[in-house]
């Protein structure tokens, strides 16, 4: 599995979410957000080293479930998941190798 590009407007259940057994990233954010337009390349280029690593990018907004479920209240916000549990979270991303640092820590866990 590699990174997705594009946000799905229907999001899994937290349940779905919970039974991941591979290691996978949750992306939370909106199309039109500029924080998460500016995160994009950094958050491709480490990826482009796990390829392993799951990505789930969600269209989050009010009254989204799986957002709420998981606090977010900041875009993008990434959840890195190691078999349905939340290993590391970064909100805001500015830096590639913060990224990086995080999807090694689940990545290893596979």
């Amino acid at each position: 599995m590699a990174m997705t590009s594009t946000s799905s407007s229907s999001e899994p259940t937290r349940a779905a979410v919970e039974a991941l057994r591979e290691p996978t990233v949750l992306e939370f954010g909106a199309s039109w957000c500029g924080y998460c337009q500016a995160a994009q390349p950094l958050i491709a280029k480490a990826f482009a080293n796990h390829p392993k690593v799951g990505h789930i990018k969600i269209e989050d907004g009010k009254g989204r479930p799986l957002g709420r479920s998981y606090r977010v209240t900041l875009w993008p916000t990434l959840i890195f998941l190691d078999r349905g549990q939340e290993i590391a979270r970064l909100v805001r991303p500015d830096d590639a190798q913060a990224i990086e640092r995080a999807l090694a820590m689940i990545d290893a866990a596979a």
